[in-house]
């Protein structure tokens, strides 16, 4: 029999080297972070694949029997509830049903740019002078009411739209604005409700996200170039026209992004002010309206049990979806574009 070899007297004995588990290993060589940051970088592209393709699943039996008259037509009839049953593309519904979204689609866009127009330069303006004019704690005093004004629920907006802030554009803003020589400013001003305060408000829920993105980006901007612009003769107003605004220029159209999302997807508080009219355009800039988020929001439960009127507000959202991926697309574009520009330098470049 072997003999075991003796150990010397006052020396422990080496215990063998313990085995690290396979998952241990795996975790230390840091491919758990790896895989798990990868799935989630691919958690929202399948997310968005998955919203599109039940959308469209949806919508297919709608988008054969509408046809191109969905986007050429204004009529949104329900058709006759006791009238004739049709059969078709595997789905049964009622004689003289018939959905034009052309009305809807001009007033989503229509209230979007009223709001754009409006909040674009007031946000930018005032994100200049709560970066570069005003003390540093009325700053932040100013910056934390925008962002509690971001997170006010549209459902308020939408109610004081409607009791206060619509009668007051409909009593002194709107009239004076009727005497501007232009058709589209010619009209019945109303009673608060319709396209102009439908953008209005919208331009109030987006003046937050844009100003407290762009207040955020002007910080980053370095000293030394507006110094150096000062220095060449530059004024306050030429400085952030070709140095400031310039060096932020991408981001600042990110924020304009984020701002146009809210105004195109938003649906209570337009809903609330935009009057209602499904199967008109708006005239003049009184008018009321509708937009696609709106009418969803407003008749989907009518619908619920109509197989044909149903598959037409999934087409609405799947519209909706494609409009926002679209405009998404076209700023991501015009930021790979802002960010290869040069910036200015001198009073005459």
């Amino acid at each position: 029999m072997a003999s075991v070899p003796a150990v010397p007297e006052g020396e422990a004995t080496l215990s063998p080297p313990r085995r690290e588990s396979r998952f241990r290993g795996w975790l230390r060589r840091g491919s758990f972070i790896r895989w798990l940051g990868f799935g989630g970088a691919w958690i929202p592209t399948l997310m968005l694949v998955f919203i599109l393709v039940v959308l469209f699943t949806k919508a297919w039996p709608a988008i054969q029997i509408n046809g191109w008259g969905f986007f050429t037509n204004s009529v949104w009839n329900t058709g006759n509830q006791y009238g004739k049953s049709i059969t078709s593309h595997g789905i049964t519904y009622v004689e003289g049903q018939e959905y034009g979204a052309v009305p809807q689609i001009v007033g989503t866009l229509e209230t979007s740019l009223i709001a754009l127009i409006i909040a674009v330069p007031v946000s930018i303006g005032a994100a200049l002078v709560v970066v570069e004019r005003l003390p540093r704690r009325l700053a932040s005093l100013i910056g934390g009411f925008l962002e509690m004004l971001a997170g006010i629920p549209s459902v308020v907006i939408g109610l004081w739209g409607v009791l206060t802030f619509g009668p007051f554009i409909a009593k002194y803003i709107a009239p004076a604005l009727t005497h501007i020589p232009i058709p589209f400013f010619q009209g019945d001003v109303g009673h608060g409700e319709g396209l102009l305060v439908s953008g209005l408000v919208l331009a109030i829920m987006v003046i937050p996200i844009v100003a407290s993105t762009s207040r955020d980006l002007i910080r980053g901007v370095p000293l030394l170039p507006r110094e150096g612009a000062v220095a060449l003769g530059m004024s306050d107003a030429e400085c952030a026209r070709k140095v400031t605004l310039p060096w932020v220029g991408a981001g600042l159209i990110g924020a304009v992004v984020l701002g146009l999302a809210r105004a195109i997807g938003e649906t209570i508080a337009v809903a609330m002010v935009c009057g209602v009219a499904i199967g008109q355009i708006a005239t003049n800039l009184y008018a009321a309206m509708i937009t696609i988020a709106a009418n969803i929001v407003q008749n989907l439960d009518t619908v619920i049990t109509d197989q044909l009127g149903v598959r037409t507000y999934a087409e609405l959202a799947l519209v909706l979806m494609v409009i926002t991926l679209a405009t998404n697309v076209v700023a991501r574009l015009m930021v790979k574009r802002v960010s290869g520009t040069a910036l200015p330098v001198g009073r005459g470049l």
